[in-house]
């Protein structure tokens, strides 16, 4: 008889999901670190980093709870989970097409235009967080966790959207700004990896308590 293993989503899994997303997209887009280990290597550690990423935006997701409230309204904490596990997969495909793409065309439909609704649909997630913060009252709170990874995650998503902006294919193939692809993606990844880093505590207390 076969036994299957049942993997119970938990906040614990999602930070360390993402955490590791956003380290091997952070590894791919290190300024000098980048240049030594070369495209292809950048490239597969984005693409491994995204699947980080979706696994752990469909942990989230599953534990954001229902669509709606008691009000019939849609919930601002669904919204941003399915927003950002929509933009996860994006990545997916965006990360997954510049391992092959070799013309500027393929450049354009497979890896920018994923990579940029992508971005998109993060910062769209952000604002439903930080709208999260303001159905309950606490737009403004700097000591709590949920206000730090909020804000600093809003920052990641507009870094990643300007690293949308300078990655934009030209005619000839280049990037409009390299370096503010470049930098806009290493940044986004490192807010995103405080953002759950500074959730971790309360996950791993969640899990202890669960374990106990």
């Amino acid at each position: 008889m076969v036994k299957t293993i049942a993997i119970k989503p938990t906040l614990l899994l999602q930070c360390v999901g993402f955490m590791i997303g956003s380290f091997l997209f952070a590894l791919g887009s290190c300024p000098g670190l980048s240049d030594a280990l070369g495209s292809r290597l950048c490239n597969v550690s984005f693409f491994a980093g995204s699947w980080f990423f979706t696994a752990a935006a469909f942990v989230q997701l599953q534990l954001s709870g229902p669509i709606r409230n008691a009000d019939n309204a849609l919930r601002a904490l669904w919204l941003a989970a399915s927003t950002q596990f929509l933009g996860t997969l994006l990545f997916n495909v965006s990360t997954g097409a510049a391992l092959d793409a070799s013309t500027i065309l393929e450049q354009k439909d497979f890896v920018w235009a994923p990579n940029a609704e992508g971005s998109a649909a993060f910062l769209i997630s952000g604002g439903f967080a930080l709208l999260v913060l303001v159905r309950s009252h606490s737009l403004w709170g700097p000591r709590t966790a949920e206000w730090t990874s909020s804000w600093v995650n809003m920052l990641g998503c507009i870094a990643f959207g300007l690293s949308a902006v300078g990655a934009i294919v030209l005619p000839n193939g280049a990037l409009r700004d390299s370096e503010l692809a470049s930098w806009g993606t290493f940044i986004g990844a490192i807010c995103f990896f405080v953002a759950s880093a500074v959730a971790l505590p309360e996950a791993r207390r969640g899990a202890a308590q669960t374990a106990g």
